[in-house]
């Protein structure tokens, strides 16, 4: 019995949509999805559907492009906005049996390490940009080399005022949770869509896309709780590293030109427990994450 964890599979696409569905069947293993599933309820269904008979279970986060709400959208749940998006999504998930961050955290059964795994809904605040950039200025500041994510057009917070205060409050309600059930002798497994460190997110050709990444305020969620590893995705630059004594895993398969379709998608699952070692196959991010 193993646990694996993906990314970013963004259905939108019909070459990820096949992809998908050569999945072979895992038994008793289980899942992380750790968001970016695609645009539309139909793209959530779409992957549960098939995922839910392949995995034991399946465990989902969201990511931004999860959240969005495309202006096109024809049907009536596409056209939900903020918090009642996100709850239609949980609703969806519920109904496959799928584990979302609104559920209680649940203990690995399988091999490995005993582990508490802690799905988590934690978005961004614009606090990972220089010291010098005030947020004021922030967005302009990141215009200023043509970099401006899709999120400020499509992913609305409502009824929260910014995407700020949103972070802020799933900040606070996350940290309850995890102060609630935090012990010594369970190590966290955190899984989170966005990267809960700035160190993390090392954007080569996009660096001011940064400030769409994460927030400040889980910089340190790594030491101040037993965590062993952590999940995530949204970079799009997969790999394994090691800060402070914990294994980070950033697990997206990303847009098709950011994988090869030589290889099998199962070859793009990360394994996590038992472990089967470090992946360092990196690749490049987009401004269009």
């Amino acid at each position: 019995m193993k646990l694996f964890a993906i990314s970013d599979i963004h259905l939108g696409y019909e070459i990820n949509r096949q992809a998908l569905a050569t999945l072979p069947i895992y038994g008793d293993d289980w899942l992380i999805l750790a968001g970016d599933v695609g645009e539309t309820a139909d793209h959530l269904r779409q992957a549960l559907s098939l995922l839910t008979r392949r995995f034991a279970r399946v465990i989902w986060v969201p990511g931004n492009h999860d959240l969005w709400t495309i202006p096109s959208a024809k049907k009536e749940e596409d056209a939900l906005r903020g918090v009642a998006k996100y709850q239609h999504l949980v609703s969806i998930c519920h109904e496959f049996g799928v584990l979302t961050p609104e559920d209680p955290y649940v203990i690995w059964p399988g091999e490995g390490q005993p582990a508490l795994l802690a799905p988590l809904f934690v978005l961004y605040d614009y606090s990972f940009r220089p010291p010098e950039i005030s947020l004021e200025r922030a967005v302009a500041w990141a215009e200023e080399k043509n970099t401006v994510c899709m999120d400020e057009y499509v992913l609305h917070p409502d009824p929260y005022s910014s995407r700020i205060e949103w972070c802020r409050a799933r900040y606070q309600y996350t940290l309850q949770r995890l102060e609630e059930v935090a012990s010594e002798e369970t190590p966290f497994i955190l899984i989170n869509h966005f990267p809960l460190r700035e160190s993390l997110v090392q954007l080569k050709y996009i660096p001011r896309f940064s400030l769409w990444c994460g927030t400040h305020l889980t910089d340190f969620w790594h030491q101040r709780f037993p965590v062993s590893t952590v999940i995530y995705g949204h970079l799009h630059i997969r790999g394994t590293t090691f800060q402070d004594g914990v294994r980070f895993e950033e697990v997206s398969l990303g847009y098709p030109r950011q994988w090869s379709q030589e290889r099998p998608l199962r070859s793009y699952l990360r394994e996590i427990l038992p472990g089967s070692g470090p992946d360092v196959t990196n690749i490049t991010g987009y401004a269009s994450l």
